[in-house]
């Protein structure tokens, strides 16, 4: 941890850090001949999604793909939750429940963030005729770990790991190898952000997405599927222990106690 640097502006530094770098790759790794420039600039600075082949597309989106009232209000809706979450729900937490405090502010930024603004820039950019489909889309339904992490959560960074990972790496290694590399990669990231900056805590978030990986693979399985791990409410109820269940190991102690309590404490919301 860099000297007088606290460790939430230290969480926030490296996650911009690794973002620009995945958003600059995914420019420079997309040719889109006949695409204005602002478009251009636009999912450089304007849109954190990460797939530059649909956003800069110059072909305007389908009028029954563009956001309606409703899909408005309910983006809306998300980012009013986590306004309140953190500076409505928060405050009311007695001191004494840090742990309690720090998990109800970090999922009101989830909240603020993910589901909220993400959504309402998505609406934005799709009213306008561009593809810049939800980074969220329910990930509350998945039946199946594959389902969740391939289709439904945080699609910017699915996008990523598919196109630069997965589909490279398969070719040498195998699906099953592809699908390892993906999510340790996810891990490494997730200990840099998470960890390095609570200073503690190291290598549970990787652990936490080596245990996705084998989820993904179990559920695959003759097993899996013989039980029927994919599909189903036996597919969310496994879904659910998989992503869920060691989510404490993801956002450990550490890092809510010495980088979510103090960020939320920065933001007024204690």
């Amino acid at each position: 941890m860099l000297p007088g640097w606290s460790p939430w502006v230290v969480m926030w530094v490296l996650a911009t850090i690794i973002f620009v770098a995945c958003k600059w790759l995914t420019w420079r790794a997309t040719p889109a001949p006949g695409t204005s420039r602002w478009r251009h600039v636009a999912y450089l600075f304007a849109w954190p999604g990460l797939d530059a082949k649909a956003f800069l597309d110059p072909r305007p989106l389908p009028s029954d793909r563009r956001p309606s009232r409703g899909e408005w209000a309910f983006a809306a809706g998300k980012f009013t939750l986590g306004v309140a979450l953190i500076w409505g729900a928060v405050p009311h937490v007695p001191p004494e429940f840090r742990l309690i405090r720090g998990w109800i502010g970090m999922s009101g930024l989830i909240f603020l963030l993910h589901f909220g603004t993400f959504h309402l820039l998505s609406c934005a950019w799709r009213s306008v005729g561009v593809d810049a489909k939800p980074l969220m889309n329910w990930p509350i339904l998945a039946v199946s770990v594959s389902e969740f992490w391939g289709k439904r959560w945080n699609t910017a960074f699915r996008d990523l790991t598919h196109r630069f990972l997965f589909r490279p790496l398969a070719k040498w290694l195998g699906p099953r190898g592809g699908v390892a590399a993906g999510f340790l990669f996810s891990g490494l990231v997730h200990d840099l952000v998470i960890s390095v900056p609570a200073g503690g805590g190291y290598g549970r978030p990787t652990l936490y997405f080596v245990v996705q990986g084998l989820g993904l693979l179990a559920e695959r399985s003759k097993a899996g599927k013989r039980f029927g791990l994919g599909a189903g409410w036996r597919g969310r109820v496994f879904t659910a222990v998989v992503v869920v269940g060691p989510a404490f190991g993801l956002f450990h102690p550490p890092f809510v106690l010495e980088v979510i309590l103090p960020f939320l404490a920065a933001i007024g919301a204690d």
